[in-house]
């Protein structure tokens, strides 16, 4: 139904059939959000909101239209040549495809002028990745309309370089990568960038939006920077060079994978509390994303991790693990554990956000956390089927708690509808 409205969309503004459709799939930041950034591995779903984008070739001009934000009665065409080629600024929504086909031309790729119309199902702003799905949609589109034919990690290369290095928006790998190759999947953000695919949970995932915007751009910078000045004491301090080895000046030159709690911890506490606690969640967060990934994929657990990690007592533990759907209940702990880090640590919660998750845990969840940059957004749940899904989020909306919610499917990555 989707592809059939974009289409009807397309041929009434231009007046003629597109030659194809492509989508890209939404995502939920599932694990070690606010680490992709630092060369970490996170893990991202992709779900069955996604961004439709209707193409054909154009004889002279690009003319990009956006069916959201003519609903909105806001500016939605934009129209540039290829010479010249230049961004507008004033975060104008065609600045995405010119920096996306800009970046196709630093690549020596030949773009023809197109026509695209696109329509989106991903809420802007909302913690979802509407940006990267949007750019991974029309790279797709481009690719193929162009008879490039781009693997799927080539697209996704192409739309984090239009995004990060052209518009200069500090974002990680996570969303352009989530939504190139969809499902569950760990996106290695270190160089060769691997993709591994993980086994499905049983449940669905609950989506909640609070409906309370704030940008990327406003939080990733101003938590980086701490970082930055946490490292710098560091490196000033009389450390053992085991350590000093694994430092670097900046957030991403830092070796945070082979780097211990227990080996930095007395020298992270000279630092300034931000600084210590921005350290502290990098290394917390990945550790307990370690745990999870061996859980998803049912390697061996020592339980001694489980209450060291995640803060549990032995009976937690015992009683989790004698669940039928322990797998499920481990990831929901790890979750809300993560929440917290993020919460406490990282200070990209907000009240009535921590509010959201404990109110969803108390009604059944196995564990919730926000998703994206934080301090609005969306709040995501792991519940156990889709009828407890949707009367979780009706009592959501009834206490007003958030404006609204969707009860979504893991689903596949981008794709070309014909």
């Amino acid at each position: 139904m989707a592809v059939d409205i974009v289409t009807r969309e397309f041929r009434e503004f231009f007046n003629e059939e597109p030659t194809l459709v492509t989508s890209a799939p939404g995502r939920l930041d599932f694990l070690n959000t606010h680490q992709d950034y630092k060369g970490l591995p996170v893990v991202a779903v992709g779900i069955n909101l996604r961004t439709y984008v209707a193409i054909s070739r154009s004889e002279n001009e690009f003319v990009v239209a956006s069916g959201n934000l003519r609903d909105d009665n806001a500016k939605y065409v934009d129209k540039f040549p290829l010479s010249g080629l230049r961004l507008v600024g004033g975060k104008w929504f065609g600045d995405y495809i010119r920096a996306l086909v800009m970046a196709f031309m630093r690549h020596g790729y030949a773009v023809s002028p197109f026509k695209a119309w696109i329509r989106s199902n991903v809420p802007i702003a909302s913690g979802l990745g509407s940006s990267g799905t949007l750019l991974v949609a029309m790279a797709s589109a481009i690719s193929v309309i162009n008879g490039l034919n781009l693997d799927r990690k080539t697209i996704a290369e192409l739309a984090y370089e239009a995004e990060h290095d052209i518009m200069g928006i500090p974002c990680g790998r996570l969303d352009q990568y989530a939504a190139a190759f969809g499902d569950i999947v760990v996106i290695e953000t270190k160089p060769p960038y691997n993709v591994e695919v993980l086994p499905r949970l049983n449940g669905v995932f609950l989506v909640v939006d609070t409906g309370i915007r704030h940008s990327t751009a406003d939080i990733h910078p101003k938590r980086q920077q701490e970082i930055d000045e946490g490292l710098s004491k560091l490196l000033n301090m009389n450390i053992p060079e085991s350590l000093r080895s694994k430092l670097g000046i900046h957030y991403w030159e830092v070796h945070w994978d082979e780097i211990r709690e227990d080996e930095i911890g007395r020298f992270i506490e000279g630092l300034d509390d931000t600084s210590r606690r921005r350290i502290l969640y990098t290394l917390r967060a990945n550790e307990s994303t370690k745990l999870a990934l061996r859980i998803i994929k049912g390697k061996s657990i020592d339980i001694r991790d489980l209450t060291r990690i995640l803060n549990l007592s032995r009976a937690e533990v015992d009683s989790l693990i004698s669940r039928y759907d322990w797998k499920e209940a481990l990831i929901g702990r790890v979750m809300t554990h993560q929440h917290k880090l993020l919460s406490e640590y990282y200070d990209v919660s907000l009240p009535i956000i921590d509010e959201l998750v404990n109110f969803l845990i108390s009604e059944g969840a196995y564990g919730a956390k926000l998703s994206g940059a934080g301090l609005g957004g969306s709040v995501i749940a792991l519940v156990r089927d889709e009828t407890t899904a949707k009367e979780i989020l009706s009592k959501v909306l009834s206490r007003g708690l958030a404006p609204r919610g969707w009860v979504v499917s893991i689903d596949r990555g981008v794709m070309v509808h014909g």
